[in-house]
This record gives C-alpha cells, structure tokens and sequence, in this order.
C-alpha cells in the first residue's frame, strides 16, 4: 500500500518549506491556530464574544475576527486578550 503523508502532499501542492507559497501556507496554519486557541480558552471560561470584546475595549466582531482568522492580530493586542480577557499568559517561541 502506497501511503503520502500530509507533509507529502504539501510539499507536492504547496511547495518544499522555504517557498513563498509554502511559508505563507504555514503562516496561515498559525494564525488559523492561533484563532482557534483564543476561542477554545473564551469558550472554557464562558464567555460570549461580546463579553471578552467588553473586558479588552474590543467590538463583538473583531473578536469574531480574530478566532476565525488571527492573522491581523498585533502583539499587543493578543496579550490583551490573553492576560486582560482570559487570565492567561502569552509565550512566544522563535526558531532559527
């Protein structure tokens, strides 16, 4: 059985790691990650988008934005939500 892993087909469709193509795919992967981990830590701290946007001085649907495509976010603006909005703390790695 021939088996293509995911990182297979993305290196078949997008490029190897390095290509425009490719680092903007997976600079879209993280900000899409990034989106979905605010809304799971809003979500398990029940509250509405509306009620986190309150707390952070941001509207309803930039919140909305945000979970569903985080890839306007400003630094600051993340740490706000994060520490302010969700009592968490924000940890950033980079890698050379």
């Amino acid at each position: 059985m021939d088996i293509t892993t995911w990182d297979e087909i993305k290196d078949n469709v997008y490029g190897k790691i390095g290509t425009e193509r490719r680092d903007n795919l997976e600079r879209e992967t993280e900000s899409f990650k990034i989106g979905l981990l605010l809304r799971q830590a809003r979500e398990d701290k029940a509250l509405t988008q509306a009620q986190l946007g309150e707390i952070v001085n941001k509207k309803r649907e930039y919140i909305s934005r945000v979970e569903n495509d985080g890839s306007n976010l400003t630094l600051k603006t993340l740490y706000e939500i994060v520490e302010k909005g969700l009592g968490g703390k924000v940890t950033i790695q980079l890698e050379f």
